[in-house]
């Protein structure tokens, strides 16, 4: 079971993203260590060793850098304005992106996206559980 805990205007939520289907209210706090990012119009970005993913606000929404923000390449084609994002301390190609109400995840660094089932009002930040 892999859960991302989401901050919304419900209070922190933790999803299920294994199941897609499971969110329950948790009194969790969502804590995330944004990385500073030397890039214009960034609102949110996530680093995990050498990777460093930012929501930008452009189109797309994302870029992506492996080798710790020296290159970058663009990220989530077809995905709507960002809010936050975070990538799994355990794998770090397991990566989660979130519009003010829907819940993306790629499993493949950033490549490739999947919506999830679970819609949640006024999402402000997400974070995978420890």
């Amino acid at each position: 079971m892999t859960l991302l805990l989401v901050a919304c205007a419900l209070g922190t939520v933790a999803v299920d993203i294994d199941e897609e289907e499971d969110a329950e209210l948790v009194d969790d706090v969502v804590v995330t260590d944004a990385p500073e990012v030397d890039l214009p119009l960034v609102v949110a970005a996530a680093a995990h060793g050498s990777t460093v993913v930012a929501v930008v606000d452009r189109r797309p929404p994302l870029v992506v850098s492996n080798d710790s923000g020296i290159t970058w390449r663009e990220a989530g084609a077809g995905l709507g304005s960002g809010v936050a994002v975070a990538i799994s301390p355990e794998h770090p190609d397991l990566v989660a992106f979130a519009t003010a109400e829907r819940l993306y995840v790629s499993r493949d660094g950033g490549r490739f996206w999947t919506a999830l089932a679970v819609e949640l009002p006024a999402i402000t930040a997400v974070a995978f559980a420890p």
